[in-house]
């Protein structure tokens, strides 16, 4: 829908370049609660007036089995702070973000908080997308439809491995932008972007006229702007998370504005 919050933050990326330039989009990753409730909402507005241009929100869980070691840590603290489902959605309405959030987690979560309930408050929280790690496109149709009927976009997760008959069918109702994993493995900050990225890259975009991003083991403004060059978003998680563990809000903000400049900058660079 053109009127989504997620359609309209893309086409105005789009008009902000013009109409012989482009620029892609910085996608954060934060962890709900990390490393304190008050802190991951200071996080959360920082994330927005850093430069990112969506921003994505992870629901802590006990199993986060597609998640590294940064992650993981930065999920266990979160929960042995106290944070839960809806206090995830309640972090989000007290953020009043300007920028689109799209909610990242595990089936487990959504399913034990009620499914039809979770898209309802999800969306009332002032979420706009969700992204289920852990839900290969057509493992449950039921679930999809609740989804894909409610105002929140269903964003899919893509491997590099897909096959072309996976990707066809990940890619028929998928809202919102496509997020590909630039390699295998779990979430981590990695030396460089994968060589074969621009072959992946290239077999998405042939399949879908979606805006792509791309995550998994970007973590430096280097890695983000060649990142860029390539696809429409750039997701750092990790590394942002390890920032905001260890030197706290002004390293966080510090890096967002590094990246923000990196990826905004990229597709105007020879």
């Amino acid at each position: 829908m053109s009127d989504h919050p997620i359609a309209a933050r893309w086409r105005a990326i789009r008009e902000q370049a013009g109409p012989r330039e482009r620029r892609a989009a910085l996608i954060p990753y934060l962890t709900a609660g990390h490393p304190t409730p008050e802190t991951s909402l200071a996080a959360l507005r920082l994330a927005e007036a850093a430069g990112a241009d969506f921003v994505e929100v992870g629901v802590p869980f006990s199993d986060p089995l597609a998640d590294g070691p940064t992650i993981q840590r930065s999920t266990q603290a979160a929960l042995d702070g106290g944070m839960t489902v809806p206090r995830v959605l309640e972090l989000i309405a007290r953020a009043g973000l300007g920028i689109p959030v799209i909610v990242m987690t595990y089936v487990n979560p959504v399913m034990a908080y009620g499914l039809e309930r979770f898209v309802t408050d999800a969306h009332a929280a002032g979420a706009a997308g969700l992204l289920l790690t852990d839900f290969p496109a057509g493992a449950d149709p039921a679930l999809e439809r609740v989804v894909q009927a409610s105002p929140l976009a269903l964003i899919r997760l893509l491997a590099p491995t897909t096959t072309p008959q996976r990707l066809e069918r990940a890619v028929r109702d998928a809202g919102g932008f496509l997020y590909l994993i630039s390699r295998l493995g779990v979430t981590g900050a990695r030396d460089q972007v994968p060589p074969d990225l621009p072959e992946h890259v290239a077999r998405v975009r042939a399949a879908s006229p979606l805006p792509l991003a791309v995550g998994f083991g970007i973590s430096t403004p280097a890695q983000a702007r060649a990142t860029a060059r390539l696809a429409d978003g750039v997701v750092v998680g990790s590394a942002l998370i390890e920032a905001l563990g260890t030197g706290g809000l002004p390293a966080a903000d510090q890096l967002l504005r590094r990246l923000a400049a990196a990826v905004h900058e990229a597709g105007n660079s020879p």
